[in-house]
């Protein structure tokens, strides 16, 4: 497998390895793979490894390991490990309030689709997206597999200010702010979750690799769970499923 893998330096404590230049679901299996089996050798030298959809940037010491030790150490990766794709993946349920000034856009993503905003709502929340990677603030998603029906271009002028929680389709992708932002997604919900908690550890309780279902609530259920959010009791819904069992 290594045989198309590039080992890219990244100044003088990091290295990126490569594995394709598309955005593919196999391409982002693999790098999940050996993201996974470098954090179980708990290599003393790796400060941090941070997955992107078609590479890694591995960040280490290197008064602790050299260069070519990392190489060696990422090449010696099984070609069996680093192709099995686990079958069980963690599954995130996302309360999400579409519409009105929750999701200013949706109108426009409707009549950009020719659908109803009850359609594009149905068809948003009926698929479960695969977390390609993190960026490009802490905690903000790219996630794939939205239904081409409701892929919608970008703001033509990106807005300065993006309420925390905000979900937005651009092009093809899907995601949430995290935080307060300027951004030029077309905003169709909002969910009442804190998406990025500094006073938690992690701060972000998605990761790449795991799999988004957004779920419609109406304005009670989100300023319900809101309240819990503040008050610290509300439960995210996080378990692990079979990959047959996703909506893709």
């Amino acid at each position: 497998m290594y045989d198309k893998i590039k080992f890219l330096t990244a100044g003088d404590s990091a290295i990126v390895m490569e594995f394709g230049n598309t955005i593919e679901k196999e391409i982002n299996a693999k790098i999940a793979a050996v993201v996974e089996n470098l954090k179980k050798k708990k290599l003393d030298g790796i400060l941090d490894i941070l997955p992107t959809y078609r590479s890694v940037l591995i960040n280490y010491d290197p008064v602790k390991i050299s260069y070519g030790e990392m190489v060696d150490i990422l090449k010696g990766l099984s070609e069996a490990d680093s192709n099995k794709e686990s079958d069980e993946v963690r599954l995130i349920e996302i309360p999400t309030l579409y519409g009105k000034e929750y999701g200013p856009d949706i109108d426009f993503v409707a009549e950009n689709a020719n659908l109803s905003i009850e359609e594009v709502i149905k068809i948003h929340s009926g698929t479960d997206y695969l977390v390609y990677m993190m960026g490009f603030m802490p905690g903000f998603t790219y996630l794939g597999g939205l239904d081409e029906r409701i892929a919608t271009p970008r703001l033509k002028s990106p807005r300065l200010k993006i309420e925390p929680g905000s979900v937005g389709i651009a092009a093809n992708q899907t995601g949430m702010y995290p935080l307060e932002s300027p951004g030029g997604w077309q905003l169709i919900g909002r969910t009442p979750l804190k998406l990025y908690d500094d006073t938690k550890e992690p701060p972000v309780f998605i990761q790449a690799g795991d799999y988004i279902r957004y779920v419609s609530i109406d304005k009670n259920e989100y300023d319900k769970i809101a309240k819990e959010v503040e008050n610290d009791t509300y439960k995210v819904s996080i378990k692990k499923v079979k990959r047959g069992d996703l909506h893709e």
